[in-house]
């Protein structure tokens, strides 16, 4: 029997692994072939203003070329999952379309930012090449605007979604509803991932660019995704360690035979 497929639809070169890697891991250990899709990824020659200033205030230089180190972290995450395929659909991050400031990128979409529509088109290829079975894409919890359109984007293709909870947004405001934008009727799920959580951290911390910033550094990515995980279990009333999903019944099914 030909395995299943899962596509895990990442905004940022990181939500993925830090939101949901566990139930990636536990797909993966079932047999399942994963594919990971990252939207915002293209490098942009000489940024500048904010977008510059989005590098250089997390200690890297302005020459680099700060996505395509982040690229290189993606992949040393794709290895240590055992990713079966990784994609970059090459958007431009929301600092190159405008957004000017911290708080203009959780201050809403701004008028005439269309960029949904061609993440639809870019997502939607790719699902029709793979035909995954299932698709994990974000709840946009913490309001990023790339986030919003990558909700957007999903709703528009109109396949079985589980979303995950944004981390680690959800981890400073884990009571924080998702923002207007997903579909209605949606269940909740808790896929327990304490056996997988070794493997979740190791390919948290490959994202080295990111956890000073995100987490306070390296030695506090394990503790605070580990006490998350933990403190997910009991909002679902469950013991051990999981993470939390909106599904709608379709997605449900296919999940749950996982």
């Amino acid at each position: 029997m030909p395995s299943r497929t899962a596509l895990f639809i990442s905004p940022h070169l990181d939500d993925v692994a830090f939101s949901c890697a566990g139930t990636l891991a536990v797909l993966k250990a079932a047999g399942w072939r994963t594919v990971l899709a990252t939207v915002f990824t293209r490098s942009v020659p000489d940024p500048s203003g904010f977008a510059l200033a989005c590098q250089t205030d997390k200690g890297l230089p302005p020459e680099l070329d700060y996505m395509a180190v982040r690229r290189e972290e993606d992949a040393a995450f794709g290895r240590t999952l055992g990713v079966d395929e990784v994609h970059w659909l090459d958007l431009p991050e929301a600092p190159h379309r405008g957004y000017g400031s911290a708080v203009e990128l959780f201050s809403g979409i701004r008028p005439g930012d269309e960029v949904w529509r061609e993440a639809a088109a870019r997502i939607g290829a790719l699902a029709g090449r793979i035909e995954p079975d299932l698709i994990f894409g974000c709840q946009a919890i913490g309001n990023h605007v790339d986030h919003r359109q990558t909700v957007r984007a999903l709703v528009e293709l109109g396949r079985p979604v589980a979303w995950y909870r944004d981390l680690p947004y959800v981890i400073r405001a884990p009571e924080e509803a998702p923002p207007p934008g997903l579909p209605g009727g949606l269940l909740p799920l808790a896929v327990p991932v304490g056996d997988h959580l070794p493997a979740k951290i190791a390919g948290a911390c490959r994202y080295a660019t990111q956890l000073p910033f995100q987490f306070g550094g390296a030695e506090r990515v394990g503790p605070a995704l580990t006490s998350f995980a933990a403190d997910e279990a009991g909002r679902a009333g469950r013991t051990g360690h999981v993470e939390r999903f909106l599904i709608d019944a379709a997605a449900l099914e296919a999940v749950s035979s996982a």
